[in-house]
């Protein structure tokens, strides 16, 4: 059986430059599919200014029509912890130093350009060339649209899939870009707005979909989850997959995680304590064993639900608990969260900022991990807290459900409301401290979160996208 090639695109992949869960799959999901037989996947991202300072020698260069001249595309190569990594520059790319700019005009200049670029990469790179172009989001979308229209022409016969991690992302308009690109858009099945942004031209474009979780794939197709698109991805839903996003499980690994007070694993779990007692120390709370550490590490937005689980504590202040919140986001959300630690100064604390290492320490500390998403496409978070024994209590939605089984590796709610998961709260607290806590922690740790079963699925679909095109 003949290796198939893979390049595999996005913004940002961890360790190398990181800043959401996109990171997370870009970085572990190609060294996963590397691990099995018959495929080679290789990394491209953009060169952020984060990304100068690697190792990575000068490959080749080519234009990109722009208006009346050119824009120059300089592609470095670089080999990092057994992966080949592809870093793309140039104007558009340096114009906006940060992965992601608070100027949409410059995200949709990098974006669009990086796109692009990345097409003509896979094209015209004839010591290397994929059969199976991966992308992701809508900073990569338009590599699909590039490639649909250069097959029409019979140019290409390099085959897309696109994975969505968040829907509602569609990115910015580029209409004017794609006309100074000389990118001409067809007709498309698309409402006439989404024809404007990069992400829907990308579903219209791309062979194949995934979306990061089954229950997501699913959710994606009704007017709640469907942002204005369901229709038209219902009328994909032939070439629609859901599969689950894993964990980089050597990353995340309270045995031999150096950021936490006291490793622990199944074997060990009753050392987990000591990094209770440490936390509550390091925050100025006082430690009692009786009483449950409720943990959230989250972007502060509406959409994780922060507001949901604000409300739910007030309502529960009668019942023992304490709580620590961290993470950056939406400016009334975290004033909220300031104004719930001065409510409850023995109890809350308010951790605004992030902060990698102490995330790790509230997952090794917390006994219930708060996820109250009114949706949540997959999710790392949840995994990574039952890795570390602590049971999450999350709303029922995407790949929240497919991941956590209520009653036995944690807790699920049904409607976005306060009471929903005041009522949650109540059911988990009075099984806290008993013999049952301790069986669902060690059924949640002994979970396989890996990514081997999810590269797999990945393999086996672009095995089928690839044999179905062979001429």
């Amino acid at each position: 059986m003949a290796t198939l090639r893979v390049l595999f695109a996005a913004a940002e992949a961890a360790p190398w430059v990181k800043v959401g869960g996109l990171g997370d799959v870009a970085g572990a999901l190609p060294k996963a599919l590397n691990a099995l037989e018959h495929v080679e996947v290789r990394l491209i991202l953009p060169r952020h200014a984060a990304l100068e300072k690697l190792d990575a020698l000068p490959l080749f260069s080519f234009y990109l029509p722009y208006q009346e001249d050119a824009y120059e595309v300089q592609i470095f190569e670089t080999r990092q912890a057994g992966l080949t990594l592809y870093l793309v520059d140039g104007v558009p790319v340096r114009a906006s130093g940060p992965v992601y700019s608070s100027d949409a005009r410059l995200d949709a200049g990098k974006y669009v350009f990086f796109s692009l670029a990345v097409l003509e990469f896979a094209l015209r790179w004839e010591e290397w060339t994929p059969d199976v172009l991966h992308l992701n989001d809508w900073h990569t979308a338009l590599a699909a649209l590039a490639a649909r229209l250069r097959r029409e022409r019979g140019e290409a016969r390099l085959r897309t899939v696109l994975t969505i991690h968040n829907l509602p992302f569609i990115g910015p308009a580029i209409g004017e870009l794609l006309a100074a690109y000389h990118v001409s858009v067809p007709a498309t099945r698309l409402p006439s707005w989404a024809e404007q942004h990069p992400l829907p031209l990308g579903l219209w474009a791309a062979d194949v979909l995934v979306a990061v979780s089954p229950s997501y794939a699913r959710e994606i197709l009704t007017p709640e989850y469907g942002g204005g698109l369901e229709d038209f991805l219902r009328s994909r839903m032939g070439d629609l997959h859901g599969i689950l996003n894993g964990l980089d499980t050597e990353a995340f690994n309270p045995a031999t995680d150096a950021a936490l007070a006291a490793p622990f694993s199944l074997e060990t779990l009753s050392h987990r304590l000591e990094n209770k007692r440490a936390l509550l120390a390091e925050l100025g709370l006082k430690f009692d064993p009786e009483v449950p550490l409720l943990g959230m590490v989250s972007r502060m937005d509406y959409q994780k639900g922060v507001d949901l689980a604000v409300e739910a504590l007030r309502w529960s202040r009668e019942l023992p608990w304490q709580a620590v919140f961290l993470g950056v986001g939406d400016g009334r959300l975290e004033a909220e969260l300031r104004k719930m630690e001065q409510e409850f100064p023995d109890r809350v604390r308010a951790l605004l900022r992030f902060d990698g290492a102490l995330a790790r320490r509230v997952y090794a500390a917390s006994d219930l991990f708060l996820m109250p998403s009114r949706y949540e496409p997959c999710g790392l978070a949840q995994m990574i807290a039952m890795r570390y024994g602590a049971l999450p209590l999350a709303r029922a939605t995407g790949g929240l459900k497919d991941t956590i089984e209520d009653g036995r590796s944690g807790f699920l709610f049904q409607e976005a409301e306060p009471l929903a998961l005041k009522q949650a709260l109540e059911r988990a607290f009075a099984l806290y401290g008993r013999p049952e806590w301790e069986t669902m922690q060690r059924y949640a740790m002994s979970r396989d979160f890996s990514w081997s079963r999810s590269a797999q699925e990945y393999l086996n679909l672009y095995t089928r996208l690839v044999r179905q095109h062979v001429s």
